[in-house]
C-alpha cells in the first residue's frame, strides 16, 4: 500500500471552548505588592499582640499593635474579622512565614493621597487640632500633621488663642483638641509640609450661609447672635453665616458714645432684624428693640408736678434739653429758665450743669416731656420758705430759746453753734 495513502495526520488539541476562552481572558493577573506600598487587605484575627491581614499573597501579614496606633488608644478593639483595611508592606517574611504589616504608615500614605485630591480639587476637610504655638496651630489631618499659620484664621478662631506671649507654662487654648474644617494651602510630600487654612474653610461656609439667610431672615424677626467687632459707629453681629450691623443708636435706649460700653467681642446677644437688603448683603440689626422701650413704663416712675434732678444736655435759641435719669431727655423752654426775660438760654445754664426741674407735661406717645427750671427753683425757694416760718414760729413759742439764739447770733455765732445750743 501506497504509503501516502497509508499516513494519517497528527492529533491536534481540540480547541478550548468559549467559556474556558472568557475565563482565562477574565482571570486577573497577579501582581507581587512591593515593600513600602499601600494595599488592600481582610483582617483574618485579631489579640492583643496584633492582626493577621490576607494581601493575597502566599502567606498572611502581620500588623503588630504599634502599627496601628492611629486607630486609637486600644487599636486592637478597633478591627473586626473580615474588615478590610489598608496596610503598608515594611519588610519580606519572617521565621514564621509572615510578611510585617503597617497600619499607621498606609494611614499616613492615603492621608497624603487623599490631601493631594483636596489640594486639587479645593475642597474641604475636617482637622483635629492637636497643639499651638506662637505661629499658629498645629493639626492632625487624615493622619498627617499639618499646620495652620495665624494668617490663615478666623477671628473667631483667634479669639480663642493667648494674647499674650506664649510660654511652656500658657494654658492650651479651648480650639485645641476640636475638629476645625480647613482647606489644603500647600503639599510637600519630600519635607513633610503641609499648610492648612481654616480661615478660607470657614468664608466658604459663611457664604453658603450668607445666601440661606438672606432669604430666610424677615424684617422685625428676632435671633441670637455674637458680637464679632466694633466701630466708632456701631457693633458687628456673626448671626451664623452672615454678618450684620448695630448702629450705635441701636444699641441702646440711653445714649452711647462707644458701642463698648454696651458690648463686648464675643458676647452672646439677641437682636433684632430691621432690614434686610438682598442687593447690598447688608444687615441691619437692633439690640435696643429686643427690651422694652423705657417710655412704656414712665408713668411708673415720674409724674407731672414732681421735681427730678436733671443734665443739661445741649442749648438752642428757643431753650435747653436736659436728660432725666439718663434715659429721658425733656425740653426746658426759655419762657420756664427764667422769671425774667433771656435772650439766650446760655444766660442761664451751660451744657453738663446739674440742675433740679419741674415736671410740666409727659407725651410718651410723642416721647416728650415739658420741664421747668423757674418753678422748680420757686417751689424749692417756696419750701425753704416755709422750714423757716416753720422754726421761727417753733423758737417764739419758747422765750428762753429765742433769747439764747439772738445772744448767740449777736456775737457772731454761727448756725450750727446755735442749733447746737438749742438741742
Amino acid at each position: 500500500m501506497d504509503a501516502n495513502t497509508n499516513s494519517n495526520p497528527a492529533p491536534q488539541p481540540a480547541p478550548p471552548s468559549v467559556d474556558m476562552q472568557l475565563l482565562l481572558a477574565e482571570e486577573p493577573s497577579f501582581k507581587a505588592p512591593r515593600f513600602g506600598e499601600v494595599v488592600k487587605g481582610i483582617v483574618l484575627r485579631v489579640d492583643k499582640e496584633g492582626a493577621l491581614v490576607n494581601i493575597g499573597m502566599k502567606s498572611e501579614g502581620f500588623v503588630p499593635a504599634a502599627e496601628m496606633r492611629s486607630l486609637g488608644l486600644d487599636p486592637t478593639q478597633c478591627l473586626k474579622i473580615n474588615q478590610a483595611v489598608y496596610v503598608t508592606l515594611m519588610r519580606g517574611e519572617n521565621q514564621d512565614g509572615s510578611v510585617l504589616l503597617s497600619l499607621d504608615r498606609a494611614s499616613g500614605e492615603r492621608g497624603w493621597m487623599l490631601l493631594q485630591e483636596k489640594l486639587e480639587a479645593g475642597a474641604t476637610i475636617d482637622a483635629l487640632v492637636t497643639s499651638f504655638n506662637r505661629g499658629g496651630l498645629v493639626a492632625n489631618v487624615e493622619a498627617v500633621q499639618g499646620f495652620i499659620p495665624l494668617s490663615q484664621l478666623s477671628s473667631r478662631i483667634k479669639a480663642q488663642l493667648p494674647q499674650t506671649e506664649v510660654t511652656p507654662q500658657t494654658p492650651a487654648p479651648p480650639v485645641v483638641g476640636q475638629t476645625i474644617p480647613v482647606k489644603v494651602l500647600e503639599l510637600n510630600r519630600k519635607r513633610n509640609r503641609v499648610i492648612l487654612s481654616e480661615r478660607a474653610a470657614y468664608q466658604e461656609w459663611k457664604d453658603s450661609q450668607r445666601e440661606r439667610l438672606l432669604t430666610e431672615l424677615k424684617d422685625g424677626a428676632t435671633c441670637a447672635g455674637t458680637i464679632t467687632g466694633t466701630a466708632p459707629f456701631g457693633a458687628f453681629v456673626d448671626l451664623g453665616g452672615i454678618d450684620g450691623l448695630i448702629h450705635i443708636s441701636e444699641l441702646s435706649w440711653t445714649p452711647v458714645s462707644n458701642p463698648e460700653e454696651v458690648v463686648k467681642v464675643g458676647e452672646q446677644v439677641q437682636v433684632q432684624v430691621l432690614k434686610v437688603d438682598p442687593e447690598t448683603k447688608k444687615i441691619s440689626l437692633s439690640l435696643k428693640r429686643t427690651q422694652q422701650e423705657p417710655w412704656q413704663k414712665i408713668f411708673e416712675t415720674y409724674k407731672v408736678g414732681q421735681l427730678v434732678p436733671a443734665v443739661i444736655t445741649r442749648l438752642t435759641n428757643f431753650g435747653a434739653f436736659a436728660r432725666v435719669d439718663g434715659t429721658f431727655e425733656g425740653l426746658v423752654h426759655i419762657s420756664e429758665l427764667s422769671d425774667h426775660r433771656i435772650q439766650h438760654p446760655k444766660e442761664v445754664v451751660r451744657e453738663g450743669d446739674k440742675v433740679t426741674l419741674k415736671i410740666l407735661r409727659i407725651e410718651p406717645d410723642r416721647k416728650r416731656i415739658g420741664l421747668s427750671l423757674k418753678l422748680a427753683l420757686g417751689q424749692q425757694a417756696d419750701a425753704e420758705a416755709t422750714q423757716s416760718l416753720v422754726t421761727e414760729l417753733a423758737h417764739a413759742a419758747n422765750p428762753v430759746l429765742s433769747v439764747e439764739r439772738r445772744e448767740t447770733a449777736a456775737r457772731g455765732g454761727s448756725t450750727a453753734e446755735i442749733a447746737a445750743r438749742e438741742k
